[in-house]
């Protein structure tokens, strides 16, 4: 294999995706779990894309280069492993994770996790499938704070499924639309925001609330 085709990973994702599919046939559906998982399941590899990937990846389903089927079996089952593995290394380093003596962790991205956790608690392992970087660390972060393993498991499962099966199939469905294809990063960011706009409102509402109790307290 041409190892300088994974260039267009980052450049050029349908000419990627296309070129393996075409030129070593199944071989794509292995390097696309090998690509979730380890953008799930490694910290040091979140910089992999993820969200647009997925977008396109279903885009190209469409064309017959891929099947969509086995696409999203693959890639879920790459994510649910991916964030699996995470969760015991954290698990495995505990709160060592914070204290700034393991190199290989961002100590800016995981203190940004780190507070989605706190204010979404377990439901941050769902939510953050939907949010780069984050997702690459939320699961680290459950691992340290000894989130119940099938508690775990439970939303990183759902999670994985709502978030490949619906950025693969949406893909398939627009991603062909010269609109849509022009402007799939303003697309997805908005997605993004408005997937999160339910929780963000419940979050504040909670803080309102214990404001207004921490100051009727103080009266």
């Amino acid at each position: 294999m041409d190892w300088s085709l994974f260039l267009d990973l980052f450049t050029n994702v349908d000419r990627f995706l296309i070129t393996i599919a075409s030129d070593y046939g199944l071989l794509i559906y292995f390097v696309m779990f090998m690509i979730f998982f380890l953008e799930t399941g490694i910290v040091v590899m979140a910089f992999l894309p993820g969200d647009s990937l997925l977008f396109v990846a279903g885009a190209v389903t469409a064309t017959g280069a891929i099947d969509p089927w086995w696409l999203t079996a693959v890639v879920t089952l790459g994510a649910i492993l991916g964030n699996t593995s995470n969760f015991y290394i954290g698990s495995w380093l505990g709160h060592k994770i914070y204290d700034g003596s393991i190199s290989w962790i961002d100590q800016e991205a995981l203190n940004k996790t780190h507070q989605f956790y706190l204010m979404h608690g377990g439901k941050t392992v769902f939510l953050a499938r939907f949010v780069p970087i984050v997702r690459t660390f939320a699961p680290l972060i459950a691992g340290a704070a000894s989130m119940p393993v099938l508690r775990f498991e439970f939303y990183s499962i759902t999670g994985a499924f709502v978030w490949v099966y619906g950025l693969v199939w949406a893909g398939h469905l627009f991603g062909n639309m010269p609109f849509i294809r022009d402007h799939l990063t303003t697309i997805l960011l908005l997605g993004i925001g408005c997937a999160l706009i339910p929780t963000m409102a419940i979050a504040l509402s909670k803080y309102l609330k214990k404001k207004k109790a921490a100051k009727e307290g103080a009266q």
